[in-house]
């Protein structure tokens, strides 16, 4: 039964949204498939892990109804390989798939789509509001890069997102920084707040690549649903507290000055060639008109890069994890970053000039 015939893109673009949540190895040997399906005129593509399920629209067939699973990496890697613009076949007879393209021929394994376990999605959204996705993409990509990683902190392996009347805040932290960004969204919502998982961010942050058309988010009972490209994600949320982060923000830091982003970026990343590779330590010395980033290493190698700046306060030397400091500089497009010190043990605040909406905290270490 010949069940779908398209041009390559057609069926690895869909293919792409929704495979990155796919476990290669799982405990669940039909989670490494992803279903393809055709009901009410309309071909669907759909993958989950239990955790997040996203399921978007696949080529115009006109097939039959059917249903089928089929391992999600295997035919996203046949279809990477064959050249753009073929023209591919699928046919599904007993139990088999086969893709043919040109002269080329692949048969895989199928398995019963009837036992695909699909997540329940909740009825009931709390709250809802869109945004364009070149505003939510920006906001993603000026925190995301602080969330922790395997942290035994679960609720910090993520990303709180935050509405409360026209506004949208996103914060990140593992403990030792924190990013904040946000924005005026077209709503009036009370104040709700769910803590997204770090695989959901990441999955999310490929999807928004269309800046100009809209996201529509709804926040379930325990979930959170995602809304673009014809694509619908739904995610479950982290239950856990996040921190205050209102708390961590410093309040009265007094040595201020602004100077290039990519002047501090390209200081820190010559000097971090020759910084310990365990530690990754840096120490920045503030003196009127002087910025030094300096690394050491233990084989006694040093660096020293000097940045003029307009700046006219006390001395300071202060050590940070040089990582980072490279992080935020990487993560925010702006042409100028402006620094807030306060004294050698306490956090430092990142801002962009003129603009209320981001901030990025981070401690101090001892080097």
């Amino acid at each position: 039964m010949l069940i779908l015939q398209a041009e390559r893109d057609t069926l690895l673009k869909p293919l792409q949204a929704v495979t990155g949540i796919v476990e290669r190895k799982h405990t669940l040997p039909i989670l490494s498939n992803v279903l393809i399906e055709r009901s009410n005129g309309q071909t669907n593509i759909l993958a989950t892990d239990l955790e997040i399920q996203i399921h978007t629209h696949g080529p115009h067939t006109d097939a039959e109804d059917f249903r089928i699973t089929t391992n999600a990496k295997k035919l996203q890697d046949i279809l990477r390989a064959l050249p753009e613009g073929a023209i591919v076949a699928l046919d599904w007879a007993q139990n088999r798939l086969t893709l043919k393209a040109g002269k080329s021929r692949f048969a895989l394994q199928t398995l019963p789509a009837e036992d695909f376990p699909l997540m329940s999605v909740g009825e009931e959204v709390v709250s809802a509001f869109t945004l364009p996705q070149e505003t939510f993409k920006n906001m993603l990509s000026q925190v995301q890069y602080a969330m922790a990683v395997q942290d035994i902190r679960y609720y910090l392996n993520g990303l709180l997102m935050q509405v409360e009347g026209d506004s949208l805040r996103l914060v990140a932290t593992d403990g030792h920084r924190l990013a904040y960004s946000a924005a005026v969204i077209d709503a009036n919502l009370p104040k709700a707040e769910v803590i997204l998982p770090r695989k959901t961010v990441l999955e999310l942050f490929k999807l928004l690549n269309r800046p100009a058309e809209p996201v529509t988010v709804e926040l379930l009972n325990n979930q959170v649903r995602f809304r673009c490209n014809d694509t619908v994600v739904v995610s479950k949320v982290v239950d856990g507290k996040f921190p205050d982060f209102n708390r961590v923000i410093p309040q009265d830091n007094d040595k201020i000055f602004q100077l290039s982003r990519a002047d501090l970026l390209g200081a820190l990343e010559r000097a971090a060639i020759l910084a310990n590779e365990k530690f990754r330590g840096a120490r920045l010395q503030l003196r009127p008109g002087l910025l030094s980033v300096l690394c050491s290493n233990n084989e006694q190698e040093e660096a020293r890069e000097e940045l003029e700046i307009a700046y006219q306060g006390g001395e300071l030397e202060v050590g940070f994890n040089i990582g980072y400091l490279m992080d935020v500089l990487r993560n925010v497009h702006s042409d100028d970053i402006q620094l807030a010190f306060g004294d050698a043990n306490r956090s430092t605040l990142f801002t962009i000039p003129d603009n209320p909406d981001f901030k990025y905290i981070v401690m101090p270490m001892r080097i």
